[in-house]
């Protein structure tokens, strides 16, 4: 009982609305679920507006391109911005922005009946409905490998496998960062080869259980 207690009196996510940002505690994410909020939310890899929700697990560029109109609303992200953030250059070309655009529209088929993106003069915006509100559910804690700490952190033991299709990167590129955090000693494993699992004990102070989806297949 005192563990449930202290979990519903931590910080279980950040609130980011209109360039300001706050914690949450559950039971004010529980809240903001239930209101008409349009919700980018990091923590759970999907967009959300009450019970209506549109899986992007597996889909790390259109989340990032999501949340980073989603930060910004209700101003636009210029194409430079949104280029170097989801692609990782600071040298945009024509084929930068050529991928750009198919992967704006990949959002937009996602997001049809829920909230528009228009084009501006200098790149994008939402467009949500009269009245409606747009705001992103992020972790506790952000950083080079946030999300997959946050993943770990509910507890289980997860494959390499599948923190990769839970994540949408590669196996190897997964691999490396497992490698690196153990080096840290910011996590731990057990078991060889395809038996492997990775583990740490949850993060002093957050909650992040609760907001997790549950483990893949694997892990």
């Amino acid at each position: 009982m005192e563990q449930v207690a202290i979990t519903l009196t931590v910080p279980a996510a950040r609130l980011i609305h209109a360039g300001r940002q706050r914690t949450l505690l559950l039971e004010e994410v529980e809240t903001l679920f239930a209101s008409d909020t349009l919700i980018v939310d990091e923590c759970r890899h999907l967009v959300r507006r009450g019970r209506i929700t549109v899986p992007l697990m597996g889909r790390p560029v259109l989340l990032a391109l999501a949340r980073m109109l989603a930060e910004a609303w209700p101003q636009d992200v210029s194409r430079d911005a949104l280029i170097e953030r989801v692609f990782r250059t600071r040298f945009a070309d024509d084929s930068h922005r050529a991928r750009l655009r198919v992967e704006i529209g990949r959002l937009r088929q996602h997001l049809r009946g829920h909230v528009g993106i228009k084009a501006t003069r200098r790149g994008f915006t939402l467009a949500p409905g009269p009245g409606m509100e747009v705001a992103v559910l992020a972790p506790p804690v952000d950083g080079k490998h946030a999300a997959m700490l946050a993943l770990l952190a509910d507890g289980e033991a997860w494959s390499s496998s599948a923190l990769a299709l839970a994540l949408g990167a590669s196996q190897r590129t997964v691999q490396r960062a497992l490698e690196s955090l153990a080096r840290a000693e910011k996590v731990q494993c057990f078991g060889q080869g395809r038996a492997r699992r990775w583990l740490l004990p949850p993060i002093p102070g957050f909650t992040t259980t609760l907001l997790l989806p549950a483990p893949l297949p694997g892990g």
